[in-house]
């Protein structure tokens, strides 16, 4: 079974679900013009397969396709992720330190 990512914006998310199973979730908070993902979380039985790096993959592309704005990485695993895939730089509203 593959993991899929669905936004869900009425609690400002995006979250990962395993069949009818929530997972995992990235939250964002808009702050001006710029979405700041303050918090991203796996359930513990579901971490080390590779599954949050599977959500932001999901969730930039979403932001990207729909124009939502820049991206402010706040939570140290989306700074660690966006260091490591160049291809989100142009997502970044901020220089990561």
């Amino acid at each position: 079974m593959d993991p899929h990512v669905l936004h869900n914006p009425e609690l400002s998310r995006y979250e990962l679900w395993l069949g009818e199973e929530k997972i995992g979730h990235a939250d964002y908070v808009f702050v001006g013009d710029e979405m700041q993902f303050p918090h991203t979380e796996v359930d513990p039985a579901h971490q080390g397969k590779n599954y949050a790096a599977i959500l932001m993959r999901e969730a930039f592309a979403d932001v990207r396709e729909k124009n939502l704005g820049k991206v402010w990485p706040v939570c140290p695993y989306v700074v660690t992720y966006m260091k490591r895939h160049p291809e989100t730089h142009d997502l970044l509203a901020r220089e990561l330190n």
